[in-house]
This record gives structure tokens, C-alpha cells and sequence, in this order.
């Protein structure tokens, strides 16, 4: 009888641990991919941004130029989420 009762804990153990593993792992994937499409969006955002500038002249403009070199801090910031420094 006390066989039974630790083989039937034992299992219930057994399928929730089962269950708990599944669950994380599916997170993790999620996660996984949310930060790799994190990672792309800074690409074509830092992409997109020298290639709006690539002659210079928004960095070079007064106005323009300071919300621009704003712009480029943040993303550089962001950049340093992904692992890369420039």
C-alpha cells in the first residue's frame, strides 16, 4: 500500500515537472524570437538612418542637427542591448 502511494506521488511528480519544462520552453522560444525581431528592428532603423543621411546634411543642419545626433544616441543605445558597440 505505501508502495502504491509513493509510485502515484512519484509519478504526479513526474508529470508536472513534465508539464512545467514544456511550459518554460515554450516561453523561452517566444522570447527568442521577440528578441531577434528586436534585433532586426534596430538594424533597419540604424540602416534607415544613414541612409536618410547619407550625404551629411541633417547632421550638419542647427536644428535638424541636434534632434538627429538625439537620434542617433538612442539608437546607439539600443545598440548595446543587442551586444554590439559602435
Amino acid at each position: 500500500m505505501l508502495l502504491e502511494i509513493i509510485l502515484t506521488v512519484m509519478v504526479i511528480l513526474f508529470v508536472t515537472s513534465c508539464y512545467v519544462i514544456w511550459n518554460l520552453s515554450i516561453k523561452q522560444e517566444m522570447l527568442e524570437s521577440w528578441i531577434g525581431n528586436f534585433i532586426n528592428t534596430i538594424e533597419k532603423v540604424n540602416n534607415d538612418l544613414k541612409r536618410a543621411d547619407y550625404k551629411g546634411s541633417f547632421e550638419a543642419d542647427d536644428e535638424v542637427g541636434t534632434i538627429f545626433k538625439e537620434i542617433k544616441i538612442i539608437i546607439s543605445q539600443l545598440d548595446q542591448f543587442k551586444g554590439e558597440e559602435q
